[in-house]
């Protein structure tokens, strides 16, 4: 027993910690910038405000986390977000692929606790921080829960707060609200009847109960439910981020008046949930019942602090190249009306790009401050371009960005603009890549320093068998093939078939820029006539000026059928002109104004288990797979495959690079398929499968006649190997023991 007289007075205890960095905020961005900053060596401490890991993706929000691939509703192939990004989704994938948001902060947290080098400081608020000058030195925070202050120095920081804790102590600039569209000439620029910010929102669950449930509202919550204009699109099986639209506060202090936007906004959701419940309107509604309610908004806009270049909506529109690119997005520019759910507009604006857009490293430093690092949703960005990259897979990215340049800027010595130069960013791009982080239309100088690389055999696109299934061209479908620089594509054959005499046109079309998967131009048509059932020859009078991928694109016609596969390949895929209600309205972009967007057709692959591909015979063999593919440095099907394939019937695939003269190892990261283009959406929203059927499950890395790794189940696009000590070795090889069920692919296995 311990017995404490009394005293004049008490003071809580504190501990002083020391750091290679600290990063503030612990979303999907602060994680990621942490564990980087951690596995390139910094020691780092992650202070985080809430008792969970995740942000707005955790189970205290919980809204999905997406990012580039944007619900597989926009023409970006193949563009899911890569490194600790990817890893976190694919990981998630493996362990819940149910979407349990419990089971994610599970993930999150499981990472940060096993990470060597990593301090994580939960339910720990950052209050205070001291400067030199225009350094930060260090801060000041105190957690409520163990009644504790917490000093912590260090020589990098890192805001990923969401609400820029650090920026705004520091006195960094920043804005909040919109440009007025003269500043930037972005034409998406809000005018006062739309508002100038995105509100909170927050989420509920309900579930089916086995008998009736009374429902006796609060005294706060929304009497009249006609004061929201959209209310008729409520039903008692929306649930979760179906409302995401159940937004509001971008009228106010989204920081400062957080919690009277809080107070209304469970006003909405009770006066919501009593309507559906209390009308009358929704009888199936009397066995159900609210089983979770969010405590905490999920908050989108506050403050946007400056660095040394503002993204605007010309960078994502355009698709402007940065010579800093470090990471890129592509969700669609996306603005809500500030009065939310008591707007009279739609509950969002949404155009997109024709492809992905690049990001520079210019916007993810404070100008203001020589070593403050900015990600996630406080990156340089007008409030138009924020209304793109908010979202939380790029956010994650971009956290990874901040936390390798850290590393870097300690080891070469650098401040943040000094890393961004040209004559040294080259070194933070490399790095990324190497670590398996894609950024679009670049790629990894030398991966395997030199090696040249042999395979067991190759895959050779010739022809896919008839599995007996048709498909009714009932929408426009295409077929995505890669095109070498000269090349024509051979003649093709494909089995269709039609009740009655047909007229079926079928046309090659092509993207202006390569790279992307937008088509903008009709190279040539064929015109078939189609009738009983037979194989009918495509023939196309065109020669590529370049390396890119082509639509095999079919008209519409329902009353033609064609024959389908059960074959799978990476890098090819089927498409169709149709419409993903989350991201769009029509199945074509169309521009109600002058916003200065593009207008374009939506090219959208179907989701497990609803892919197809056509059987189709190739007169002479694509060969696409090729084994040197895997020393070009491209770590995604862009302009090409960029992958190795074995051959269907090679039993054991393997590859072996080798150098003439010994070659000092260190490490090995295998960059290999993970469907790349399917969209990991971390909660709510379920998957089929725990792992995509092109991944490598197990397989066995050689240096010279040792072995340095067996692995069994994996589940990830990016393993790194790291060798005990460096070794002299004049050979690697990569022997694949099985894979989750389809045909295996390689990017590069970067040697270092």
């Amino acid at each position: 027993m311990n017995i404490y007289p009394q005293t004049e007075s008490r003071t809580f205890p504190r501990q002083t910690l020391h750091a290679d960095l600290v990063v503030a905020g612990g979303g999907l961005a602060g994680l990621c910038a942490a564990l980087a900053a951690a596995r390139d060596g910094l020691q780092v401490v992650l202070i985080q405000d809430r008792p969970v890991l995740g942000g707005n993706a955790s189970s205290e929000v919980r809204l999905w986390a997406n990012g580039a691939t944007s619900h597989m509703g926009n023409n970006n192939r193949w563009a899911r977000e890569g490194g600790i990004m990817g890893e976190i989704l694919e990981e998630n994938l493996w362990r819940n692929k149910e979407g349990n948001p419990v089971m994610f902060d599970l993930v999150l947290l499981d990472m940060a606790k096993s990470q060597p080098g990593l301090t994580l400081l939960l339910n720990t608020t950052v209050y205070d921080l001291q400067k030199e000058g225009q350094r930060i030195t260090g801060v000041s925070a105190f957690n409520a829960i163990n009644e504790t202050f917490y000093s912590v120095t260090a020589d990098q920081f890192c805001d990923a707060t969401g609400d820029g804790v650090l920026g705004f102590l520091a006195g960094a600039e920043y804005r909040e609200g919109a440009e007025e569209v003269e500043e930037l000439g972005e034409k998406m620029a809000p005018g006062d009847n739309f508002g100038h910010k995105l509100g909170h929102s927050i989420y509920f669950y309900t579930k089916q109960t086995a008998g009736p449930v009374n429902f006796v509202p609060p005294s706060f919550a929304l009497k009249d439910i006609t004061a929201i204009p959209r209310y008729k699109r409520l039903t008692s099986t929306l649930n979760g981020c179906d409302l995401w639209w159940l937004e509001w506060g971008g009228r106010l202090d989204t920081v400062h008046q957080s919690e009277e936007i809080k107070w209304e906004l469970w006003k909405i959701v009770w006066g919501v949930w009593d309507h559906i419940k209390n009308s009358g309107a929704f009888p199936e509604a009397a066995n159900m019942t609210i089983e979770w309610v969010g405590v905490i908004p999920g908050k989108r806009e506050s403050r946007r602090f400056m660095g040394e270049y503002i993204l605007c909506q010309h960078d994502i529109i355009k698709q402007h190249d940065h010579y800093d690119a470090v990471g890129y997005g592509g969700w669609s520019i996306d603005l809500h009306p500030a009065d939310g759910v008591y707007s009279t507009h739609d509950g969002c604006r949404q155009f997109h790009s024709k492809g992905t857009y690049t990001i520079p490293l210019r916007t993810l430093y404070s100008r203001s401050l020589d070593n403050l690092f900015l990600t996630g949703r406080l990156i340089s960005a007008s409030h138009v371009a924020f209304g793109s990259a908010r979202v939380m897979c790029t956010c994650g990215l971009l956290g990874e960005v901040v936390g390798r340049a850290a590393a870097l800027c300690r080891t070469e010595k650098l401040l943040p603009r000094e890393l961004a130069q040209r004559e040294h960013v080259g070194l933070l791009q490399q790095r990324l890549q190497q670590r398996g982080c894609y950024i679009p239309r670049q790629w990894l100088q030398d991966p395997a320093q030199g090696a040249t690389v042999t395979a067991s055999s190759e895959y050779a696109l010739h022809a896919l068998a008839h599995n007996g299934q048709w498909h009714s061209l009932g929408e426009r479908m295409a077929l995505l093939l890669p095109v070498k620089t000269g090349e024509k594509l051979p003649e093709i054959s494909v089995r269709l078939r039609a009740s009655a005499p047909r007229s079926l046109t079928v046309s090659l079309l092509g993207s202006a820029r390569s790279g992307n998967f937008t088509p903008d131009y009709q190279y040539d048509a064929c015109t078939l006539q189609v009738a009983s059932e037979e194989e009918y020859s495509l023939r196309f009078a065109w020669q590529s000026d370049r390396e890119q991928y082509v639509f095999l694109a079919f008209d519409a016609d329902a009353e033609i059928e064609i024959a389908l596969t059960d074959a799978a390949l990476p890098g090819i895929m089927t498409v169709f002109n149709s419409l993903n209600a989350r991201v769009a309205k029509h199945t074509r972009q169309v521009a109600d104004g002058d916003y200065g967007v593009d207008e374009f057709d939506f090219w959208l692959p179907r989701r497990r288990p609803h892919q197809v591909l056509p059987a189709l015979r190739f007169s002479q063999p694509l060969a696409c797979y090729q084994a040197g593919n895997v020393l070009n440095g491209r770590l995604r099907p862009e302009q090409q495959t960029n992958a190795w394939v074995p051959a269907a019937d090679d039993r054991a695939p393997e590859l072996r690079w080798q150098w003439d003269k010994a070659k000092t190892i260190a490490s090995l990261t295998l960059v290999q398929d993970n469907d790349f283009d399917n969209a990991m959406e971390t909660v709510q929203m379920g998957h089929v499968l725990s792992v995509s059927p092109h991944c490598i499950t197990h397989y066995r890395l050689w240096v010279d006649d040792s072995l340095i790794a067996e692995v069994h189940n994996n589940h990830h696009s990016v393993c790194e190997h790291r060798l005990p000590a460096p070794a002299e070795a004049r050979s690697v090889r990569l022997e694949i023991v099985a894979t989750a069920g389809a045909l295996p692919a390689v990017y590069s296995l970067n040697v270092g």
